[in-house]
């Protein structure tokens, strides 16, 4: 269990490292589908849901020391930002995306918050 636990703390601090940059890219991709739009943002969406995608993997198993003793990520919320976000993608509307990509940076800047302060907390 606790070898289990390290191993969670240890994804939590590459997610630490990588969320930073997934938020400075959503928000790029924000701007450029908010009538920005250029030649390699499509490359950039993908890009963007490919990170989204192991963040949301890295999260679902790191939930429990993320919420130890405190609920610092809500999973209902986390979970319909997301869904909201894939309706979003799938419809294909610019400005539909960039709303719903506006919504997660959000949510993973709260959720940048909590992993810094459960990784403090291990050190």
């Amino acid at each position: 269990m606790d070898n289990n636990r390290s191993e969670q703390v240890e994804a939590l601090k590459v997610l630490q490292e990588f969320n930073g940059r997934l938020i400075s890219n959503m928000k790029t991709l924000v701007n450029e589908l908010s009538g920005k739009r250029l030649e390699d943002t499509d490359k950039l969406l993908k890009s963007v849901v490919d990170a989204l995608n192991w963040e949301i993997q890295v999260v679902n198993g790191t939930l429990d020391v993320l919420n130890e003793g405190i609920t610092r990520v809500d999973k209902e919320v986390f979970n319909k930002t997301i869904s909201l976000l894939s309706d979003a993608i799938s419809s294909g509307v610019d400005s539909k995306m960039a709303e719903q990509f506006g919504n997660v940076i959000n949510v993973f800047e709260g959720l940048d918050s909590a992993v810094k302060e459960v990784v403090s907390g291990q050190e």
